[in-house]
Parts: C-alpha cells; sequence; structure tokens
C-alpha cells in the first residue's frame, strides 16, 4: 500500500514507524529537514521537504498514485486543507487527519465529501505503546490502528486457508460476521492493492483491511 505522510513531528513519526513494512511504500512531508533527515536514517522510507498543504509539495510525493494519505502536522487547518486538496485534485481514496479541536468532531458535516473529505480522524495521543498493545490484542491481525479516540480500529488481516473469509466475496463479509460492524476499504493480494469492489473474492493469503467498531475488532 502506498501511503502518504504529512508531517513529521511525534505523532507523524510514530505513523510512519508503525505502517513501515514490506508491504508499505510510505512517503513523509515535511517542512523540518533535521526531522525528514532522522526518519530516513532510521526507516525504510522516502521524505519530501516541503508544506504539504501545498499542491506541488504534494504532486512531488507522489499524491497522484496515492492509496492512504495522513495529515498529521500540527497545524489543524493544514491537515484538513490537505485532505480536501488530496480528495478533489489527486482523488487519494482514503484520508486520515489529526484534529487537536475538540469542536470538530461534533460537526461530522465537516467531514463529508462536500467538507473537507476527512474519512476518519487520528488522536494525537496515540502512542507507539498503544499500537504494540493493539498487536497483542488481536494477535491474528498484522496492523491494527485506532482512530475517532479508540472506537474505531483500521485493522489488517491476513486470509488463511482456514479463514471465513476464504473465497468470501466482499459483499458477503456480512454474512460471516452479521453481528459485527466491519467495511471492508482495501484487499491485498501479493502485497499490491486490489481496489477491491463488491464483487471481488477474497483468495487465501489476501491482506484484506478493515475499518471495524474496536468492540468487535477482535471477531476480525
Amino acid at each position: 500500500m502506498k501511503i502518504l505522510i504529512m508531517g513529521a513531528g511525534r505523532v507523524g513519526t510514530s505513523v510512519a514507524e508503525n505502517l513501515v513494512s514490506e508491504q508499505n511504500d510510505i512517503t513523509v512531508i515535511d517542512s523540518d529537514p533535521a526531522q525528514l533527515q532522522y526518519l530516513q536514517e532510521h526507516f525504510d522510507l522516502r521524505v519530501v521537504l516541503g508544506d504539504g498543504s501545498q499542491v506541488s509539495v504534494l504532486e512531488n510525493a507522489g499524491a497522484a498514485d496515492t492509496d492512504l494519505f495522513i495529515a498529521c502536522a500540527a497545524s489543524d487547518s493544514a491537515n484538513m486543507v490537505a485532505c480536501k486538496i488530496a480528495r478533489q485534485l489527486f482523488n487519494i481514496p482514503r484520508r486520515i487527519a489529526r484534529i487537536r479541536s475538540a469542536e470538530f468532531p461534533e460537526h461530522p458535516e465537516l467531514m463529508s465529501e462536500e467538507g473537507f473529505c476527512i474519512d476518519a480522524l487520528i488522536s494525537p495521543e496515540r502512542s507507539v505503546t498503544t499500537y504494540l498493545q493493539s498487536l497483542i490484542e488481536f494477535p491474528e491481525a498484522l496492523q491494527v490502528v485506532e482512530f475517532a479516540e479508540g472506537r474505531v480500529s483500521v485493522v489488517t488481516v491476513r486470509v488463511g486457508h482456514g479463514s471465513p473469509m476464504a473465497h468470501s466475496s466482499v459483499d458477503k463479509l456480512r454474512d460471516v460476521w452479521p453481528d459485527v460492524k466491519a467495511r471492508v476499504i482495501d484487499v491485498l493480494r501479493g502485497g499490491r492493492p486490489l481496489r477491491a469492489g463488491s464483487g471481488t473474492v477474497i483468495a487465501p493469503g489476501d491482506e484484506v483491511v478493515l475499518v471495524v467498531d474496536s468492540d468487535h475488532a477482535r471477531r476480525a
């Protein structure tokens, strides 16, 4: 999965460290060259110097073929604007923003396509420790990342031959877990996203990325 992260501060660095893997192609944008140098020296990722809320910088960072955009700069307004640009100009399928203000989540209409095109919010208090605890709680998952103060989890699961997801189409997963609030947002096959539709059949070995109510994530 190709992931573009705006902001290389504490939160952005934590997110990058959590998501770096052989399956994830990470690019980080920031205006601080020293912080970018630190990331480049410690992690297998690409860095771009500049303001991530600028169209030219996003373009240079490869936004045109990005699968997931995470805006976690220090400024709420910059993160909101960047998500809108990511959607409207580059059609990035999924956009996540770090928002400090307690007022913004109270107005979900601002997150809509008519607003700032934000799919989910990331808590600035999200830590590496919490991330590792999540992996321990959900041992079958490759990744568990929580949003909306822990109420929602993005879970990446590798489908085994005995998994109830194997050989099921995306639109039939509700039959597999009828009482679980979950939505498939991507399927990776051989490390590459399929841009899965409702009729896509999940095969053993696939990695399925789901948005799940955190109370139900263990069942995924």
